[in-house]
């Protein structure tokens, strides 16, 4: 049911960087759980299972930015396929949702890793449309290719 003049809005963005590592190495650190070894600060709070495992429904919570509906984020698994090389999360506040999905690919006969990265945002309220786009912006800044460096640096240690 729509109140009043809401319409929820829906933005997304793909980028790809490239990582001078075999696939092996990279598309595990795209695991909740070890994106700590490469993201200062991430700490995510595991909720289900009861164990740090990556699996389709593994649940975990972040803290968020902001205050109030974007003190904490809600991430589930939603997609994980090892084999494809390929993960989704579905990430959730009271304002808005997103998904994230992460596709690795072998590059250079295994030599580097190409991994494109999507994030799809979709608002629940106006405060969640804007959320998304300031979100999305800061986000791509770079295209990601922050994301790339980080790794680099954190595998040449």
């Amino acid at each position: 049911m729509n109140k009043g003049n809401f319409k929820s809005e829906r933005v997304s963005k793909t980028a790809s960087f490239i990582v001078e590592a075999t696939i092996e190495k990279v598309f595990p650190l795209f695991d909740a759980f070890e994106e700590r070894k490469w993201v200062p600060g991430w700490a995510p709070t595991l909720i289900y299972p009861d164990k740090e495992i990556i699996e389709e429904g593994t649940t975990f919570k972040t803290k968020g930015p902001g205050n109030g509906a974007e003190a904490e984020f809600l991430w589930i698994v939603i997609k994980f396929d090892p084999v494809a090389h390929l993960v989704q999360y579905l990430v959730s506040t009271s304002n808005r949702f997103w998904t994230i999905l992460v596709k690795c690919e072998d590059l250079d006969n295994g030599k580097k890793t190409n991994t494109t990265v999507t994030y799809s945002y979709t608002g629940l309220n106006e405060a969640g449309n804007e959320l998304n786009k300031s979100s999305l912006g800061k986000m791509y800044e770079r295209d990601l290719q922050d994301w790339g460096e980080a790794i680099d640096r954190y595998l040449e240690v």
